[in-house]
């Protein structure tokens, strides 16, 4: 249904004047199978905003939502929703003319494909952009979830449990992308003619708005998971961003992983490289409070690795943690080093900031420069921030090029000044035996070039 596009910098298919329908999807587990959340937000390439839908999706009476812990839908709300068949109408007139875009946008495609199918619709070929491949080509970092990208290309918020405020996330990286990067299409987009459908009712849950990040959350997005990614990680850091894990959302998880075919080794090497990293990063912080270490103790307890949560309360200074701010390429690339250096990156200015980075964009006169110092946290420009924050070595000093001694250059004059003698006097013997006058006259210019040349150099300095 969907094929993604191959994106270039310079040189290919600018997207000026190309939309983009930014999509995501909630689901009933890992493979491919049935959507109960649907939410598109179609923008323009300058980021303004064209139009936006989302609805809950009634999969079947007998269908069970899939890992309510994750994205916080119940069957009870699900009762009343309508058909994926019922919302497609309204999802391709919302898309039509435009490139899709996704995080995992395989992933999201393989969930569409089924539906569409399930729903006895056929599709035709529509372009898409992946924003996790995309990503994945503008910066490193620990992980590619949607929040950690989200957080390091500067988007404001964070995404919630809801596929409207994912949908809203995604569209905003696109735009930023193709915005600051520069990205062009390798090939022109083609958009093919859609069905037209009949529109059906939609029935939109409520949003919340997200918590404040805990510790957990935040430590996430420095846990390493590889370019290639793993699908039930990612589950299981959705599911413990808020610090705690119950019995009821254990099992849910276990059902997932055992619908998407993962063996029980498999799972819990999983559970244990997510706490093993949780650990480790709390610990290099330097400071680990009891709460972290009770809290972080119950989700290994939870998923059956109690040993590698064994986190102890410690006291030490205050750990390094940053707040960038700005706009430019520079800005991303700090915050992206940031996480991949596995230091706390900050989303607000707050006591706990210790260094606050600006780039170009950044007025003077940006209330959170003098608040920064206010609360003692150091203001640095993005340029010398990798060695303000030990990252890099501090540049050698250049070695200082020495002047020659006094000595050295009265030696030097003097043996000039003998040049310059000894070619005078072969001028005068060569005059008297007949040397042409222009050569003559030549080699005494040289003479006293050298004689003038060497007492400048051995005129003692004045005092």
């Amino acid at each position: 249904m969907i094929e993604s596009l191959s994106l270039l910098g310079a040189g290919g298919h600018p997207a000026h004047g190309t939309d983009f329908t930014a999509v995501d999807v909630r689901t009933t587990g890992l493979r491919p199978g049935r959507v109960v959340e649907l939410a598109a937000v179609r923008v323009h390439a300058d980021g303004s905003l064209v139009g936006e839908l989302t609805t809950l999706v009634d999969p079947g009476a007998d269908v069970s939502p899939g890992p309510s812990v994750v994205h916080g839908i119940t069957r009870g709300e699900l009762d009343d929703a309508p058909s994926f068949g019922a919302v497609l109408g309204p999802l391709l007139d919302l898309c039509a003319g435009s490139v899709i875009v996704a995080h995992d946008l395989a992933f999201v495609t393989a969930f569409l494909d089924f539906e569409t199918q399930f729903a006895g619709v056929r599709m035709p070929v529509l372009p898409g952009v992946s924003t996790l491949a995309a990503a994945q080509s503008v910066v490193r970092l620990p992980n590619y979830r949607l929040a950690t990208v989200a957080h390091a290309l500067g988007v404001s918020g964070r995404p919630g449990q809801t596929a409207l405020s994912r949908a809203r996330t995604v569209a905003a990286l696109v735009t930023g992308m193709f915005g600051r990067y520069g990205c062009t299409f390798a090939t022109q987009p083609v958009f093919p003619g859609l069905p037209r459908l009949a529109g059906g009712r939609l029935l939109p849950r409520g949003e919340a708005v997200p918590a404040e990040p805990g510790w957990m959350a935040e430590a996430l997005e420095r846990v390493p998971a590889g370019r290639t990614g793993d699908a039930y990680l990612d589950l299981l850091a959705e599911a413990v961003s808020d610090q705690h894990l119950s019995r009821a959302e254990v099992a849910a998880l276990a059902a997932s992983a055992t619908e998407a075919g993962l063996s029980e080794g498999r799972v819990r090497t999983t559970h244990e490289q997510l706490v093993t990293a949780l650990r480790h990063i709390a610990e290099r912080d330097g400071v680990v409070t009891a709460v972290e270490a009770r809290e972080l103790r119950q989700v290994a307890t939870a998923l059956g690795v109690t040993d590698a949560g064994d986190l102890r309360p410690a006291a030490g200074g205050k750990p390094t943690r940053v707040l960038v701010l700005g706009t430019t390429v520079a800005a991303d690339g700090m915050r992206a080093r940031v996480l991949a250096e596995g230091v706390q990156l900050a989303k607000k200015l707050t006591a706990s900031v210790t260094h606050l980075v600006v780039d170009a964009t950044v007025p003077a006169t940006e209330p959170r420069r003098a608040r920064a110092a206010e609360l003692g946290a150091e203001v640095v420009d993005v340029r010398a921030a990798p060695v303000a924050l030990g990252f890099e070595p501090p540049p050698a000093p250049r070695a200082a090029v020495a002047a020659p001694s006094r000595p050295a250059k009265v030696l030097g004059g003097r043996l000039l000044m003998g040049a310059g003698l000894v070619l005078m006097f072969i001028v005068v013997i060569g005059m008297f035996g007949g040397t042409p006058l222009a050569g003559g006259i030549f080699l005494a210019v040289l003479g006293v070039g050298a004689l003038l040349g060497g007492w400048v150099l051995a005129e003692p300095a004045p005092r």
